[in-house]
């Protein structure tokens, strides 16, 4: 089976969801397979996108090392994750194709090459807003979409240190999510994208994970099963706790919102996430109607969020008309 020019086996793959909708446990998981390498976050494939101009021409050597270096010196990149080589990787950056998307590649691959594995991927929370880009990068692209109970996911962000936001700005990162993986699975071919409920992964992780590789076309392997094993070889050690990643699979955070969230605070959800939520096969409690305030709140925190992503949408539509350039990875 191929998928352009690509065997299938060869596509890499990309995880996505709603911040603490457990694409950590899923990244593990997939990581966990012998052919295939998912990192850690590293947040530099978005920014070699739109930072694309700063770079030039990347037919010239030079300025595909100034790509190289953009990549393994900014400490916010979390490029030390990988622990690669940087003089390394910038020498392989500079003999790749001369596109963002073959810079890109490259240090994906070069991640994989260091644990023996032919397939690489990435796994990123907020990759569901840029899934056009990821696929103008690299067209044979498979796409995975962890969905967790909306519910669960808020509650675990107002508990999360480093999220800091009303529970507005929480519900709309769910259904922000949730969106975009909506218009993927109508819009990307059958073969490219993959859906799956973290409650029933954490339930049967075996058979949901050999489902998940019958799609991308592998061999499934009990050692998927079993991501504690891998957390401190892949994960951070900064976030090793944060994530929940030295424990077992076990479905023990399922429903945490019926003691983590206030009634009001239920009530705000489910008017909000509501429909969404009896889509994706979660029961409601038809608890009482949100406040109006609340709702209101919701509203301007969502209409901000999505007013600053657009600008940014529109400004890189403009961008790509005025100056276009080749951007998918070229062939290895």
């Amino acid at each position: 089976m191929t998928h352009g020019d690509a065997p299938a086996r060869d596509r890499p793959i990309f995880v996505f969801g709603c911040p603490r909708s457990g694409t950590t446990m899923l990244q593990l998981m997939l990581h966990g397979h012998p052919r295939i390498a998912i990192p850690p976050e590293t947040r530099f494939v978005e920014r070699c996108y739109f930072d694309r101009r700063a770079f030039g021409d990347l037919r010239d050597p030079d300025n595909r090392r100034r790509l190289a270096a953009s990549i393994v010196t900014p400490e916010e990149t979390r490029f030390r994750d990988l622990q690669l080589d940087p003089a390394d990787v910038v020498e392989q950056v500079v003999a790749a194709g001369p596109t963002v998307g073959s810079a890109c590649a490259t240090v994906l691959r070069m991640y994989a090459a260091r644990f023996g594995k032919p397939r690489w991927g990435d796994k990123r929370p907020g990759y569901h807003r840029v899934i056009p880009i990821l696929r103008t990068l690299f067209p044979d692209a498979v796409f995975v979409h962890l969905v967790r109970d909306g519910r669960d996911c808020v509650a675990s962000l107002e508990r999360a240190s480093w999220w800091n936001r009303p529970i507005h700005h929480s519900i709309h990162a769910w259904m922000s999510a949730t969106s975009n993986a909506r218009r993927a699975a109508r819009t990307l071919p059958a073969d490219s994208f993959y859906e799956l409920r973290y409650e029933e992964l954490v339930a049967e992780p075996g058979k949901q994970l050999s489902a998940l590789c019958e799609f991308l076309d592998e061999e499934y392997d009990e050692a998927m099963a079993t991501p504690k094993a891998l957390a401190g070889v892949v994960v951070a050690p900064r976030k090793m706790r944060v994530e929940g990643t030295y424990r077992d699979v076990s479905t023990s955070s399922i429903g945490n919102w019926r003691t983590r969230l206030e009634p009001w605070q239920v009530d705000l959800c489910e008017a909000i996430m509501g429909d969404r939520l009896r889509e994706y096969g979660y029961d409601l409690t038809g608890a009482g109607r949100a406040p109006a305030a609340h709702r209101l709140a919701y509203a301007r925190a969502a209409f901000g969020r999505s007013r600053r992503w657009y600008g940014t949408v529109l400004a890189d539509r403009v961008e790509r008309t005025l100056r276009p350039q080749p951007l998918a990875a070229e062939p290895q």
